[in-house]
């Protein structure tokens, strides 16, 4: 039985099915929703501007934020509290790192753009192949 399950979340359209998916096949599960903020590199504009600020930590909550309250509201529609985390790092070694807590994790297979497709698919491509516990990859 699964009662413990880890939702992926970027803020792209596929995230959110996989975050209803999870809503609706693990209705009973404690659902948590990870949202992961890049570490920084020339890649993550937003990461460096993290870093650099004065306070990383609220800075890695504001760029969380938009995806964090849309999971929220994905929840409410359903009528269910989910969890949020904010993570920093890699984020298929930030999932991985924590997938263990879990039964099971559930991902969309891609991002929005093309960038985030080919980044969001390598992500989920990891996680699927490294993870300790079973993986749900969403289309």
């Amino acid at each position: 039985m699964v009662s413990r399950v880890l939702v992926a979340m970027d803020g792209s359209e596929v995230a959110e099915q996989a975050l209803r998916y999870a809503l609706e096949v693990h209705p009973t599960a404690e659902i948590t929703v990870l949202t992961v903020v890049g570490e920084p590199s020339a890649m993550f504009g937003e990461a460096t501007a993290i870093a650099l600020s004065d306070d990383p930590e609220e800075s890695m909550r504001e760029y969380a934020e938009p995806v964090v309250t849309r999971a929220q509201e994905i929840a409410d529609e359903y009528g269910v509290e989910v969890r949020t985390e904010v993570g920093t790092g890699h984020p298929a070694r930030t999932i991985l790192d924590v997938a263990d807590e879990f039964d099971t994790v559930v991902l969309g297979s891609h991002g929005g753009t093309l960038a985030d497709r080919l980044f969001v698919g390598n992500v989920a491509e990891k996680v699927f192949r490294r993870s300790p516990v079973p993986v749900t990859v969403v289309r």
